[in-house]
């Protein structure tokens, strides 16, 4: 498996290659309130009756201090309103294999946990009839780091405040404690669909506050006993 990224921990270096990333989708209440200014297919004001999954790329992935790159596929579609969003949430590194994991060993397979951006293409994510996948999974739409922390050193990993910020202002502050599936539920939902494997991740929601990003915007991302994931924006088609 190739090494997609380097991210310390107290452990050590940690080479980052994911065999697969599962997000979930929806998974604050605050966000689902906000659908209407999101307004992509899928996303409504209901809460989700079970775990609403998606992919991202490994390809996706780019660490603490790398650009995000806004997609030159974009000027094929002169879209109206262009429009590409941040979304700072916890993102779960699995530790060892596990297949239908009950929820009261969930922590058993979690090796630790970072930042991530979960950055999405709203346009082509609404547009698509094929769903979220294309608009989600663009080269750099998934900032992690700035480290793992341990699983160990994270005690209540449902308990961790969560901010944005946008070229140095809040504008998403949130708490684990805020999600609709928790962290043990969604480990043992993704392992009853697919097999986990170690290094794969699970990125757990975002909440409340996305929002769009541009050309030379700086995105941070600070979860509490993690530290910041910091970004900058960059839309070749203004180089």
């Amino acid at each position: 498996m190739r090494t997609v990224l380097e991210i310390p921990s107290s452990a050590g270096m940690y080479n980052v290659a994911p065999g697969k990333i599962i997000a979930l989708g929806m998974n604050y209440r605050d966000h689902i309130r906000e659908s209407n200014t999101v307004n992509v297919q899928g996303f409504s004001e209901s809460e989700p009756e079970e775990p609403v999954l998606f992919p991202k790329h490994p390809d996706s992935i780019v660490g603490n201090g790398d650009a995000i790159r806004l997609p030159e596929i974009l000027s094929d579609y002169r879209f109206a309103d262009e429009r590409t969003d941040y979304e700072g949430e916890l993102a779960i590194i699995i530790g060892k294999r596990g297949y239908r994991i009950p929820r009261e060993s969930a922590g058993e397979y979690i090796y630790g946990f970072t930042c991530a951006n979960d950055v999405s293409q709203r346009n082509i994510q609404n547009a698509d009839r094929s769903g979220w996948y294309r608009g989600k999974c663009f080269d750099t739409f998934l900032p992690l780091g700035p480290r793992i922390a341990l699983a160990a050193e994270i005690p209540d990993p449902q308990n961790l405040e969560i901010t944005t910020r946008l070229n140095g202002s809040v504008v998403q502050k949130g708490n684990t404690a805020g999600m609709i599936v928790s962290i043990d539920r969604m480990v043992a939902f993704v392992s009853r669909n697919f097999t986990l494997h170690p290094g794969d991740i699970i990125l757990t929601g975002t909440p409340s506050g996305v929002g769009s990003i541009k050309h030379g915007d700086t995105v941070e991302v600070e979860i509490e006993r993690i530290g910041i994931l910091k970004n900058p924006v960059v839309d070749p088609r203004e180089e």
